[in-house]
C-alpha cells in the first residue's frame, strides 16, 4: 500500500496507480495488526506453494531452496519478536512477509515467489491453517472439560437435589444427573466440531485470484503438504468462500449458549439462598465496598461473553449477504472476529473446566432443598400401580397437595387415615411413595436420573469423547 508520500509503485498492486492514498486509507485498509498472527501458515503456504511452481518448471529447484531458506529467516523473526513491519507499506501479513524476503535474498528470486498466486488465496489458505489448528486445540479442550462432568457424575452419583422446571422445584433429580444434562449438549457441540474442523480443513491453494492456476501446479502435492484433508474444488469458491469461518462462529455461539445457561444455573445454585455448590477462590472475586461478597465473576463473565460470542456470528453473516461473487475487500472482516471467537471460546472453555473441577458441593444442603411436594408425582404413580387411570391419579394427588396446604401438614407426614378419606385406594405402602431416594430410583428407564441410568449416561458420554456416538 502506498502512503501520500510514498510512490503507490512500491506495493504489491501499484503499477496500475500514479497517486498516493489518503493516510487514513492506508490505515483504514491495512490488516497487519491483526492478520500477523498468520505468519506462520503464511510462511508455510509460501514454502508449498513454490515447491509446486518448482516441480512445473516455473522457478529453478536453486531458486525454491533460497525462497524456502529465506522465508525460515523470515519466520524466526516472527518467533523471536525482532521482524519490523513498516507502516504504510507492510499492509498484511503477506505484503510484510514478501517484502522482507526480498531484503534477505534478494528482489529478484523474490519477487517469484507469488508466480501464478493471488492474495485471494492466500489469505484464505493461511486462514482455514490456522483455524484447523485452533480448533482442534479447542476440540482438546472440550474434551478435558467432558471428561470432568463424567469423573464428577461418577463421584458424586449419591447426591439428590431439586429438579427445577420455571424455576420452581419440579422433583428430585440426582446431582451427577443436572451435571450430564450439559454434558451431552456439550457432547453434541464437540460431534459439531469435528464436523466443522472436515470442512474447515480443504485447500483453496492453487485457485489464483478467481480463475485457477495457469502454471499447472500440482494441488494435490500442496494438500498434502499442508496437511489438508481435500481441496476446494472450484476456484471462484475457494477464493469467496468464508463459510468456513461462519460455521465456526456458529458453532461457537451455539457451544456459548450452552456455556451460558450452565454457568446462570451454577450462579443460582452457589447463592447464600441455594447453597448447593461453592466456587474455588480461583474463580471468584470480591466487592470493593462489602468484604463479606465472594462473587461468581468467572460464571458471570461466561454468561456475559456468550454475548460477544453472537455478536462474532451476527457481524459476519451481515456482511456476507450481499457480496457478489468471488472476493470483494469486505471479506477482510471476517478474520477480525474469527480471532477474537476463537480466542473467546477456547478461555471459556477452560474456565468453565477449571470452575468444575474445583468446584465445591454441599449435599447436605441439596438434600435440605428438597419439598415433600416434590413427590405429588410419585403419589399418582403410586396409584396407577394400583391400576387408577394417570388423568384420575393426577385429581387425587392435587387433593393431597391442597390437603397439607390447608392443614399445614407437609405431605409425606399427612396420617394413612388423612390420605384414606381422600381416596380409598391408598394403602400403608404409600409411605414408599415419600422417599426421595426411591422416587429417583423409580425413574429407572433408560436417560432417567436412577443410578444405573446415570451410570449408563456416563458411559454414552465417554464414548462420545473418543468419537463412538
Amino acid at each position: 500500500m502506498a502512503s501520500d508520500s510514498k510512490p503507490s509503485g512500491a506495493m504489491l498492486w501499484g503499477g496500475r496507480f500514479t497517486g498516493g492514498l489518503d493516510p487514513l486509507m492506508v490505515k483504514y485498509n491495512e490488516s497487519i495488526y491483526f492478520d500477523r498472527v498468520l505468519y506462520k501458515q503464511d510462511v508455510a503456504g509460501s514454502i508449498a506453494f513454490a515447491r509446486s511452481n518448482a516441480k512445473a518448471g516455473i522457478i529453478t529447484q536453486e531458486e525454491f531452496e533460497k525462497l524456502e531458506q529465506g522465508l525460515r529467516e523470515v519466520e524466526k523473526e516472527w518467533e523471536a519478536g525482532t521482524f519490523t513491519i513498516v507502516p504504510g507499506v507492510d499492509e498484511d501479513i503477506f505484503t510484510a512477509n514478501e517484502r522482507r524476503l526480498g531484503e534477505i535474498i534478494g528482489k529478484n528470486i523474490a519477487g517469484k515467489l507469488h508466480t501464478g498466486r493471488s492474495r485471494n488465496e492466500q489469505v484464505v489458505c493461511d486462514m482455514r491453517m490456522w483455524l484447523r489448528d485452533e480448533l482442534r486445540q479447542i476440540e482438546q479442550h472440550l474434551i478435558n472439560f467432558l471428561n470432568v462432568i463424567a469423573a464428577r457424575a461418577e463421584q458424586e452419583i449419591d447426591y439428590v437435589m431439586p429438579g427445577y422446571t420455571h424455576l420452581q422445584r419440579a422433583q428430585p433429580i440426582r446431582w451427577s444427573h443436572w451435571m450430564l444434562s450439559y454434558g451431552f449438549a456439550f457432547a453434541s457441540d464437540l460431534e459439531r466440531l469435528r464436523e466443522v474442523i472436515k470442512r474447515v480443513n480443504r485447500n483453496p491453494l492453487g485457485c489464483g485470484a478467481l480463475a485457477g492456476n495457469p502454471f499447472g501446479i500440482d494441488r494435490d502435492m500442496i494438500t498434502k503438504e499442508l496437511g489438508f484433508d481435500g481441496l476446494i474444488w472450484n476456484s471462484m469458491a475457494g477464493v469467496s468462500d468464508r463459510d468456513f469461518v461462519s460455521e465456526t462462529l456458529q458453532w461457537g455461539a451455539m457451544f456459548m449458549q450452552h456455556i451460558s445457561r450452565w454457568a446462570e444455573d451454577l450462579i443460582i445454585y452457589s447463592t447464600a439462598e441455594f447453597g448447593f455448590v461453592r466456587l474455588s477462590d480461583a474463580y471468584s472475586t470480591g466487592s470493593s465496598l462489602m468484604p463479606q461478597k465472594k462473587n461468581p465473576d468467572s460464571l458471570e463473565l461466561l454468561r456475559g461473553k456468550s454475548g460477544r460470542a453472537f455478536g462474532h456470528m451476527a457481524g459476519l453473516m451481515m456482511t456476507q449477504k450481499g457480496l457478489p461473487s468471488t472476493y470483494n475487500k469486505d471479506l477482510q472482516e471476517s478474520i477480525e472476529p474469527m480471532l477474537d471467537h476463537v480466542k473467546t471460546v477456547s478461555d471459556s472453555i477452560q474456565i468453565a473446566n477449571g470452575v468444575l473441577a474445583t468446584l465445591a458441593v454441599d449435599g447436605a444442603k441439596m438434600k435440605a432443598a428438597l419439598d415433600p411436594f416434590m413427590l405429588a408425582t410419585d403419589v399418582a404413580d403410586y396409584l396407577v400401580r394400583k391400576g387408577v387411570p394417570f388423568r384420575e391419579t393426577h385429581h387425587i394427588s392435587g387433593r393431597c397437595v391442597a390437603k397439607s396446604e390447608e392443614t399445614g401438614i407437609p405431605m409425606n407426614e399427612l396420617s394413612f387415615e388423612q390420605l384414606k378419606a381422600i381416596d380409598s385406594r391408598f394403602e400403608e405402602d404409600i409411605a414408599e411413595a415419600f422417599v426421595y431416594e426411591t422416587s429417583v430410583e423409580r425413574r429407572s428407564a433408560k436417560g432417567g436420573t436412577s443410578k444405573s441410568s446415570v451410570l449408563e449416561q456416563i458411559q454414552v458420554i465417554k464414548a462420545a469423547i473418543g468419537g463412538q456416538a
